[in-house]
């Protein structure tokens, strides 16, 4: 049986909120977002209530067998020009090795399928060497770098910009969906 029939992504609702409050928290998360301080309920809350009503957003939950395990925030959808971006983490600590690489799989899926996007852009701080692979495995290519751009740190850092086009996505899901069946989880 086909570990990608027990994935899914979930839309994020209410219940979902504490749980993602913790994973955001985490330092290991924070470390590599552009806003890294620790974020109160009362701030969560809101930007879960903004979520909702922001037709140009959309989070999801990522699932594996039925548990919980990680984030996919899809943001600036541009229905005009067929773009728009996205982030991600995985929260659990002890989430299967493999997780990253199915949630990936599901949001792109999600996104050139259902979303009908053309471009999916990714920035990525340029010390996330990490985050950087996951998304040259997942068929994205480097289309520049803005210089020193935000402080973290306190010291200035590279982001790199990053993109899918769907396109590149039809010859990529063929590869990613072998390596995820050759997957042991």
């Amino acid at each position: 049986m086909s570990i990608l029939q027990h994935a899914e992504l979930r839309d994020i609702d209410s219940p979902h909120l504490k749980v993602v409050l913790n994973w955001r928290n985490q330092d290991h998360i924070r470390s590599v977002m552009y806003h890294d301080h620790k974020i109160t309920i009362e701030e969560h809350k809101k930007w879960f209530e903004k979520v909702k009503k922001d037709k140009k957003t959309r989070v999801k939950i990522f699932y594996l067998q039925n548990v919980p395990l990680g984030v996919v925030n899809i943001t600036k959808i541009d229905d005009n020009n067929s773009t728009c971006y996205w982030g991600f983490y995985i929260g659990e600590k002890n989430a299967p090795k493999g997780s990253g690489t199915i949630m990936g799989y599901l949001a792109l899926k999600y996104i050139f399928e259902e979303l009908k996007i053309r471009k999916l852009c990714a920035e990525v701080i340029g010390s996330n060497e990490t985050s950087i692979r996951y998304h040259q495995k997942l068929g994205f290519n480097v289309e520049g770098i803005l210089k020193k751009q935000i402080l973290k740190n306190s010291q200035y850092e590279d982001i790199v910009l990053m993109s899918i086009f769907q396109t590149d996505w039809e010859k990529q899901k063929e590869i990613l969906k072998q390596l995820i069946e050759g997957m042991r989880i």
